[in-house]
């Protein structure tokens, strides 16, 4: 049987992006074997391509971009912790303080993948939890050698990577093919590159989703 192949597009500076993981993550656990092998693969996408390295406050951000108050800020960042807590994610709003670039974590995302997709997954999830829950930098390369070398990965082989610009080209024309498909908000999971489930759904929206096209194939 040929594997579901999932291409799960996200940041790693995006909170509905490990909500969406963290559902999807509890969708096949319940579906087990039911719909054969899957292949989940992580695609690039930056919120703030242009984002400078030395970030922005994050309310400041959230505020101009979505003309909200700070106050209706605050309030939107406690929703997104409960929702995170009720897929076992622990987010920490009073250490969250700024929002940075991330196109060295997809570079780096990249290279992972090259040498083991279980791996990518593992520091993907390091990547939202530094973030998320310990409020660091995912720009800095000393946390992103450390965070690689965490998950498996080749620490040294990491650090040459960021020191460079390998993968750059890559990241960008990933970035290209999904937006061209019409992508402009994540998390957007594509299945089988025909299906769409966009946003930070509930579990239950992901294993009913799945089991249906897995009858469908």
């Amino acid at each position: 049987m040929a594997p579901m192949k999932i291409d799960f597009v996200s940041d790693v500076v995006c909170p509905w992006c490990i909500i969406g993981l963290k559902s999807l993550d509890i969708a096949l656990a319940r579906i087990g074997d039911d719909i054969g092998p899957i292949e989940l693969n992580f695609q690039p996408f930056e919120l703030n391509p242009q984002m400078p390295p030395e970030g922005e406050d994050i309310t400041e951000h959230l505020s101009r971009k979505y003309g909200l108050t700070p106050e209706q800020v605050a309030q939107n960042q406690a929703n997104i912790q409960a929702r995170a807590a009720s897929v076992g994610f622990e987010f920490n709003m009073d250490k969250r303080s700024r929002t940075w670039n991330t196109f060295d974590c997809h570079r780096l995302l990249f290279w992972a993948h090259l040498s083991s997709p279980e791996r990518q997954k593992a520091l993907k999830e390091a990547l939202f939890a530094a973030y998320f829950t310990h409020g660091l930098n995912p720009g800095d390369h000393d946390l992103l050698c450390r965070l690689a070398g965490e998950v498996g990965l080749d620490a040294d082989e990491a650090r040459a990577v960021l020191d460079g610009d390998e993968f750059a080209d890559d990241v960008r024309a990933e970035e290209a093919v999904w937006q061209q498909s019409g992508i402009r908000s994540v998390p957007a999971i594509v299945i089988n590159k025909q299906h769409l489930i966009s946003g930070g759904q509930p579990p239950e929206v992901f294993e009913q989703a799945l089991r249906e096209i897995a009858a469908a194939t």
